[in-house]
């Protein structure tokens, strides 16, 4: 019998990602609400896309980044699962975060059908709550 108590893990932080060639969509969470919150939608490309995205990472210090990497609906990869999943390396590489990928099949269209007014930031809260929702 053991009178230590568990030691509790200090919350987490996450920013999420709903990759797209012309616009990226950002949201943050953390694991003490597993909720979270769209942030803003980058419109940029190459440099400037991660220039713009480092400026979030610096101010919002998460722990990992998430990326929505897509799917056909019947789990088959398309030309864009390769270009999510390379931008979740190229995430990885300049910034040197743990990057996780999630599913994110029909994230877009239950952003549109809540009536997201940005439906790329709010697609990458979807993604970054499902992710949350399937940690331990």
């Amino acid at each position: 019998m053991s009178l230590v108590a568990p030691v509790p893990t200090s919350p987490r932080s996450f920013l999420a990602f709903d990759f797209g060639t012309k616009r990226v969509g950002v949201a943050s969470g953390n694991t003490l609400t597993r909720t979270a919150t769209p942030l803003k939608t980058v419109v940029a490309e190459g440099d400037a896309r991660f220039a713009a995205l480092g400026a979030l990472i610096s101010e919002w210090q998460p722990a990992a980044l998430v990326v929505g990497v897509p799917y056909h609906p019947d789990g088959a990869p398309h030309d864009n699962t390769a270009r999510a999943q390379r931008f979740a390396r190229q995430l990885h590489g300049r910034f040197k975060l743990p990057v996780h990928e999630v599913d994110e099949r029909y994230s877009t269209t239950e952003a549109h059908a809540h009536g997201a007014s940005d439906v790329d930031a709010a697609s990458a809260a979807i993604i970054l709550e499902q992710f949350l929702k399937d940690l331990p």
